[in-house]
C-alpha cells in the first residue's frame, strides 16, 4: 500500500495535487447540499473542506517545501488565480447584457438603494476596524494585516465570494508572500451572513409596519396602471372597397398600424391567414392590436362585429422560445409588440441562471429563453421571429471567452497613479476581466463579437472556476485557521461580520420603504440582489408568491456584483501598506 500512501503524502507529485483538489471539491459540494431551515451554503462549503484538509496536513507535518502547504504554493496560487479569472469573467458575461439597462427609470432608484447598502457595508467594516483592531499610528504592518482580515470578514458578511477573490489578489499584490489568509475572516463571517440577510429583511418589514396584503395590493395597482399599450381583440368586417384583393401586409402598410389577423372567416370557412392572404369584401377578421390603434383600424377596414368563434378552433400553448435571431438582439420587449400584435404574452425571461420579469423596457439578448403564452399558431410565429434554433447556440464560443480574458488581463495590469497613494492602483486579475466581460456582454454584438455561452456552459465554467478558487484558498488558509479562530480574533470576526450584514440593510431598507416608496416584495429582492445572495432571493420568492422579488434582484444585481468586487479590492489597494 506504499503507492497509496505516497499518493496522499508526496506533495510535489501531480497525482497528489489532483487527488486533494478532487477530494476537497467533491466533499465540499456534497456537504453544501445539506440544508438547515431551508438554507444551504452550496459551493461555499468547498472553502471549509479545503480549510479542514489544509489543517490536517499542517497538523500531520505533511507540507510542501514550496510555501509549506499541502501542495506546492506556486501551484496553489496559479490554480487559485486561474479559477478566479474564469469565475469573474463568466459572471461579467452574465450581468453584462442588463448592466447599463438597470439604471433606467425605476431601476435608478433601486440601484441607489443598493449602492447605499454597499457603501454602508464598507463604512461599517472600516468603523469596526478602527473601533476593535486599530492599534494607532499609520495603517501599515500589523494594522494593514488587521484591515485586510476585516475585508475578508466584509466579504463573508455579504456572502460575496467574487469580492473575496478580488481582495485576495489585491493582498498578494500588496503583501507578496506575507499576504494574510483573509479567507479565515470570510469563513468566520459567512454562516451568520447568510442568516443575517434574511433576518434583517424580516426586521425591516416589522419596523416599517408593512402588511403583506398591502404589498400585494400595491403590485396589483401598479399592473392596472401600466402605461404600456393595452392589448385589444376584436372582430371587424372588411367593408372598405379599396381593400378588395389586397393582402394583409399591404393593408398594414396602408394604415400604418400594427395588427395581427389571427382568424379569417371567408365564405363560411374559418382559416388562419398569413401576411400574404388577400381580403375580400365581407370577410370577418379576428384582430389583435393595441387598444390605441383599434379606432383607426376600424375606421379604415370596417365596422366591429360580434361573432362566436368556436373555442375548439383556438389552440392555446405555452412555449419556451430561444432567442437566436441576430435581428432581435438588443430590442426591447415593448418594441416587439408581443401582446398587441401577436396576441401572446411573455411572462418571464431566463437569462443565465436568472429569471427576469418581462418588463416592456427589458432588452432581449441572444441566448435568452422567453416563456410565451398564447394561441398556438401565434406562439409559433413568435418562435420563428425569435429564431429558436438550438443548433446555433449548442457549440461553446471559446474564442470570445479567451479573447476577452486576454484583453481583460492586459486591462487589469494597467497601473493608475492616484495622488496620495504610494503605489499605482491596478484592477488586477479580478477587476480587469470583470469590466471587459461586462462590456462584451453589453456591447459585444455591436462589434460582431459573440461571447454568448449556453447557460450550462456558463454555469460549468463559473462553478469550476469558483470551486478551484475556493479549494485553493481553503487549503492555503487551513494551516492558520485554528489559530485564527481559537487563539486569534475569530470571535470578533463573527460578531463584527453580523453587524456589517444587518446594519446597512436595516438603514437602507427603512429608507427604501418609507422614503423611496419601494414595494416591500421588490425591496426583498433588491436586498438579496445588493448582497448577491441567492438564498435570500429564494426566501423572498417564497414569501411574495409573485415576480416582484425577481424584478428587484435582477435590477440591482449587475451593479452590485461589480461594486462588491471593486470595493473589496480598493479598500486594500488604497488603505493598506506594507
Amino acid at each position: 500500500m506504499d503507492w497509496l500512501y505516497g499518493l496522499f503524502t508526496n506533495t510535489e507529485s501531480v497525482g497528489h495535487i489532483v487527488v486533494i483538489y478532487a477530494l476537497v471539491i467533491s466533499v465540499g459540494l456534497l456537504l453544501g447540499r445539506i440544508k438547515l431551515a431551508g438554507i444551504s451554503l452550496g459551493v461555499t462549503f468547498v472553502l471549509f473542506a479545503g480549510i479542514l484538509l489544509g489543517h490536517i496536513y499542517h497538523a500531520a507535518g505533511i507540507e510542501s517545501e514550496v510555501g509549506g502547504y499541502a501542495a506546492p504554493g506556486n501551484v496553489l496560487t496559479f490554480i487559485q488565480d486561474f479559477g478566479l479569472i474564469l469565475f469573474v469573467y463568466c459572471i461579467g458575461l452574465q450581468v453584462g447584457p442588463g448592466f447599463f439597462e438597470s439604471f433606467k427609470t425605476g431601476g435608478l432608484k433601486m440601484n441607489a438603494i443598493a449602492v447605499g447598502i454597499i457603501l454602508l457595508n464598507v463604512a461599517c467594516c472600516i468603523c469596526l476596524y478602527f473601533a476593535v483592531f486599530y492599534k494607532g499610528g499609520p495603517i501599515s504592518g500589523k494594522n494593514s494585516i488587521d484591515l485586510a482580515m476585516m475585508v475578508g470578514v466584509l466579504c463573508g458578511a455579504i456572502t460575496n465570494t467574487p469580492g473575496l477573490g478580488a481582495a485576495t489578489e489585491a493582498c498578494n499584490n500588496i503583501f507578496g508572500t506575507n499576504a494574510p489568509s483573509i479567507a479565515n475572516g470570510y469563513a468566520c463571517a459567512y454562516p451568520l451572513g447568510v442568516v443575517g440577510i434574511i433576518l434583517a429583511t424580516m426586521v425591516v418589514r416589522y419596523l416599517t409596519r408593512t402588511s403583506l396584503k398591502d404589498a400585494q395590493k400595491e403590485i396589483e395597482d401598479e399592473k392596472a396602471a401600466n402605461p404600456h399599450a393595452t392589448p385589444h381583440r376584436m372582430t371587424i368586417s372588411a367593408s372598405n372597397p379599396a381593400l378588395a384583393g389586397k393582402s394583409i401586409l399591404q393593408i398594414r402598410t396602408f394604415i400604418g398600424r400594427d395588427f395581427v389577423c389571427s382568424r379569417l372567416l371567408h365564405d363560411g370557412h374559418v382559416c388562419i391567414p398569413n401576411r400574404n392572404t388577400t381580403i375580400a369584401l365581407g370577410d370577418k377578421m379576428y384582430m389583435n392590436c393595441a387598444l390605441d390603434d383599434a379606432e383607426a383600424i376600424v375606421a379604415f377596414i370596417g365596422p366591429e362585429e360580434h361573432i362566436e368563434w368556436e373555442e375548439q378552433d383556438v389552440k392555446l400553448a405555452t412555449k419556451h422560445i430561444l432567442v437566436t435571431q441576430s435581428a432581435v438582439n438588443g430590442k426591447t420587449i415593448g418594441e416587439m409588440h408581443f401582446s398587441s400584435i401577436y396576441g401572446c404574452t411573455v411572462t418571464r425571461i431566463r437569462r443565465g441562471d436568472l429569471n427576469l420579469y418581462a418588463e416592456q423596457n427589458l432588452r432581449l439578448q441572444i441566448g435568452d429563453r422567453i416563456v410565451v403564452n398564447g394561441p398556438e399558431d401565434q406562439v409559433d410565429r413568435v418562435a420563428a421571429i425569435m429564431g429558436n434554433s438550438v443548433k446555433k447556440l449548442n457549440h461553446p464560443n471559446l474564442t470570445g471567452i479567451f479573447v476577452g480574458i486576454f484583453v481583460g488581463i492586459i486591462f487589469g495590469a494597467i497601473p493608475v497613479a492616484i495622488p496620495g497613494v504610494p503605489t499605482p492602483v491596478k484592477l488586477g486579475l479580478a477587476g480587469g476581466p470583470l469590466i471587459i466581460s461586462i462590456l462584451i456582454g453589453a456591447y459585444g454584438w455591436k462589434f460582431k463579437l459573440n461571447a454568448y455561452t449556453t447557460t450550462s456552459a456558463n454555469m460549468m465554467l463559473r462553478e469550476i472556476g469558483l470551486a478551484l478558487f475556493l479549494a485553493s484558498v481553503g487549503i492555503k488558509a487551513g494551516a492558520q485557521f485554528l489559530e485564527t479562530v481559537v487563539d486569534g480574533d475569530g470571535i470578533h470576526y463573527v460578531w463584527c461580520g453580523f453587524l456589517i450584514t444587518i446594519v446597512p440593510i436595516l438603514i437602507m431598507g427603512i429608507i427604501g420603504r418609507k422614503i423611496a416608496k419601494i414595494n416591500y416584495f421588490t425591496l426583498m429582492g433588491l436586498i438579496a440582489g445588493s448582497n448577491t445572495d441567492p438564498p435570500a432571493l429564494a426566501f423572498a420568492n417564497q414569501t411574495a408568491g409573485n415576480d416582484a422579488p425577481a424584478v428587484g434582484y435582477s435590477t440591482v444585481y449587475p451593479l452590485s456584483m461589480f461594486l462588491r468586487i471593486l470595493t473589496a479590492q480598493l479598500i486594500i489597494l488604497l488603505l493598506c501598506t506594507v
